[in-house]
């Protein structure tokens, strides 16, 4: 929900959602939180001004575990330009984890995923949440 009400206001975020492998290293990058999952709060986080808004949310175990966190970049030069840094850090994040990460795009309100390197571009909510359920039911 926080997705789309962010995707209709141009609110550009990135979510990260940590299954099998910790995310301890990039938890410790940006600030902890230890909050339930509150769309309020996510859409505060990335807001224009917050302090938060430039890095990555986590979410563990149904919890937003820290934001502002720094995520590896991808170095692939294969990835199309208008692809952003959101996007390539995105896909960093799926080449050293297995986690899923959720990218609003600031520009077009466009919401994509990254998982396992592969981009799913201009999703619906509807295709968000079918997706994020079938990965998460892969863990």
């Amino acid at each position: 929900a926080a997705t789309m009400s962010m995707s209709r206001k141009k609110i550009g975020a990135l979510i990260v959602l940590e299954r099998n492998v910790h995310l301890d290293d990039i938890v410790a990058s940006g600030d902890t939180i230890n909050a339930d999952i509150n769309q309020r709060l996510i859409e505060n986080i990335f807001f224009k001004n917050s302090p938060l808004h430039d890095g990555a949310v986590i979410i563990s175990n149904h919890r937003i575990k820290a934001a502002g966190c720094i995520l590896p970049l991808s170095a692939d030069n294969a990835m199309p330009k208008y692809l952003g840094l959101r996007h390539r850090a995105a896909k960093g994040m799926s080449e050293n984890s297995d986690a899923i990460s959720v990218i609003v795009s600031e520009e077009t309100g466009a919401i994509s995923t990254c998982v396992d390197g592969d981009f799913k571009l201009n999703l619906t909510s509807e295709d968000l949440e079918k997706l994020i359920a079938d990965e998460m039911a892969k863990v």
